[in-house]
């Protein structure tokens, strides 16, 4: 992050030490920034109440008191974990004593142990842990789960309500602790992907409790720097964007990496970033704050029987109709918390009957391939007026990107690979909100744009040998990856594995991958193209017919990366981590699971899957 030098003359610093603190702000990103601010507030508030009074012998502290308070977090991306840390950083400005702790680094065994504790979990797929929360899962729901009477609890469960079993995992986990006995002491709060304001709530909810708990309930101490918001930033004052006050970017260049005959349309998308503040590393993504189709936006309000001028109480006040559906709501995905605000509008008892818990699988079929706009004409509301409507829905979701450029090699710009979601569905075309807007929609107009760092999706600190496997758009990190390494001359072997279709349409920045292949960089390059034989052939197929070399490669400290669909490549090329581990290690299934969690552990096995 920015910083001004700070002069020894005008601070109580003297030269070397105004240079250090100088150099360290500078090499802190945000989070880390707001961890250390929360922590040195949390020093002077312990050493303001000990310049009040000393005593000769401090009296018994509760076990409450004494006991830390433990914060693990289960995250894929990484904002379990930011909000982890903000609320340790709280607690210990508040004098608390509290530790966040990755799920994959805590020993289960440990729980019994615990007075105080807190689990920030998002919720992977359908209704599954991250990768990092996978053992804690399944340690408390398995038979050595111990009795945990005496222990405090809260539970911050992170999901996106488009999905049907939404906060799954955070649900599981605070059912379960209370099955075991536990005391719930702040109830589970449920964010969706406007997470913000609710968890910055939960925060100081949860601060409060446990202060409480501890025998110490006063306010915040007046020496306490306020913390940021749980968007994880503070007002920077113009400095570096945020999800909250974004960077309005310009686009550069908008090139289709696809040839003529492709079933696919990927778009190479570039973005100036120039004086922006932006900075990122290989394996974070870019936040686009998209804007709605104005032709979606004109038909949903003719829908309603609206007129786009009408005046609406939005997020940020009274505007109209076209603007809060254009740029503040979501108006195209379709879940069944909408049905259900909808359905209690509309008083229809057909669409309540849908709603009925035995009917889940016919509301899914109707879910499946509508929009929004398809219930508003299957069960019209005569009198809902756009007023009313704007008040049923959720705030217009950010979609995140992964970076397929290396900001060291590129400062000025960032680089995408975005799929445009075009198809038809039950008579309507359809198309993704923020892939057409970067596709069709972004030659005239600017994009806002910020950082979502992900600490789980890393090159490794040397130059150890790397393994990415991303076929289709999953490529795009990697690119980034090989920019990085490029750049800093670094001596780490670099094998990637590409999937696509075709050979001639569908090799997504082959000349890349060829210059790096000519120049040494890239030491070896397997490529699956589906649909150029008559036997369908995926990156799994060609990680298991590169098994001896592969294993060897891993035995020998290489990192492993996958990238890409989580519903059927990323658990198809597990299976074949697996079962070349166990082929070629000589190891049971147990053996090789156990093997790749280890590497897991070890942050040698890393993914972004979505």
């Amino acid at each position: 992050m920015k910083a001004v030098t700070i002069d020894e003359h005008s601070s109580p610093l003297d030269a070397q030490q105004a240079a250090q603190l100088t150099t360290l702000i500078q090499s802190l990103n945000p989070t880390q920034a707001t961890w250390i601010s929360g922590y040195l507030a949390g020093l002077n508030a312990q050493a303001a109440v000990g310049e009040v009074a000393q005593p000769a012998a401090a009296p018994a502290a509760s076990a409450a008191a004494s006991a830390p308070l433990t914060v693990l977090y289960g995250s894929q991306t990484g904002n379990a974990e930011d909000i982890a840390e903000q609320l340790v950083a709280r607690a210990e400005a508040q004098g608390l004593t509290a530790r966040a702790i990755d799920m994959l680094d805590y020993k289960p065994r440990d729980l019994k142990k615990e007075q105080n504790l807190v689990i920030c979990v998002s919720t992977h797929g359908e209704g599954d842990p991250p990768d990092n929360a996978e053992e804690l899962h399944e340690f408390v729901f398995g038979k050595k789960a111990p009795k945990l009477e005496g222990l405090n609890f809260s539970v911050l469960a992170f999901g996106d309500s488009s999905y049907e079993h939404f906060c799954q995992t955070g649900r599981d986990f605070d059912a379960q602790l209370e099955k075991l006995g536990a005391n719930r002491i702040v109830d589970r709060v449920d964010l969706d992907v406007d997470f913000d304001d609710a968890a910055e709530a939960w925060i100081g909810d949860v601060v409060a409790k446990f202060k409480a708990e501890a025998g110490s309930g006063e306010a915040e101490h007046a020496n306490v720097t306020p913390m940021p918001g749980a968007a994880g930033q503070a007002d920077t004052g113009g400095q570096a964007p945020t999800r909250k006050n974004p960077y309005q970017a310009e686009l550069l260049t908008n090139v289709v990496l696809n040839g003529r005959g492709s079933d696919k349309e990927v778009h190479h998308i570039e973005l100036d970033t120039e004086d922006s503040g932006l900075v990122w590393e290989p394996g974070d993504s870019l936040g686009i704050i998209p804007a709605n189709d104005p032709q979606v936006v004109k038909e949903l309000i003719a829908a309603l029987g609206a007129r786009a001028e009408d005046e609406v109480t939005g997020l940020d006040g009274e505007v109209s109709l076209s603007h809060a559906l254009t740029h503040q709501y979501e108006i195209t995905t379709l879940t069944r918390p909408f049905i259900e605000k909808y359905a209690e509008r509309a008083g229809s008892e057909q669409l309540n009957a849908l709603l009925a818990e035995d009917r889940r699988e016919q509301l899914a079929e109707y879910i499946d391939g509508r929009f929004i706009i398809d219930l508003v004409e299957d069960y019209p509301v005569a009198d809902m007026t756009g007023a009313d409507f704007v008040r049923l829905l959720r705030k217009l979701p950010p979609r995140l990107y992964s970076i397929a450029s290396s900001h060291a090699a590129n400062p000025d710009e960032v680089h995408l690979t975005v799929a445009a979601v075009r198809y038809q569905t039950h008579g309507r075309d359809r198309h993704g909100v923020a892939s057409i807007q970067l596709a069709d929609r972004s030659e005239d107009s600017s994009v806002a744009v910020y950082i979502d760092h992900n600490k789980n999706f890393k090159l490794p600190a040397d130059d150890a040998p790397i393994i990415m496997v991303g076929p289709g758009t999953g490529i795009a990190p990697f690119r980034a990856f090989m920019e990085e390494r490029e750049e800093r001359e670094a001596s780490g072997r670099n094998w990637v594995f590409f999937g696509a279709q075709h050979f001639r349409t569908d090799f997504y920045y082959q000349t890349d991958w060829l210059r790096w292949r000519e120049a040494g960089l890239l030491t070896r390059m397997d490529v699956a193209f589906s649909r150029d034989q008559a036997e369908k052939v995926y990156v799994q197929d060609k990680i298991r017919a590169a098994g001896a070399e592969l294993f060897n490669w891993i035995e020998s400290g290489a990192s492993l990366y996958v990238c890409g669909d989580a519903n059927a490549m990323a658990a198809d090329v597990h299976d074949a981590l697996l079962a070349i581990i166990g082929e070629h290690g000589g190891l049971d299934a147990e053996g090789a699971a156990g093997y790749l969690k280890n590497l897991q552990k070890e942050k040698r096995y890393q993914r972004d899957v979505y």
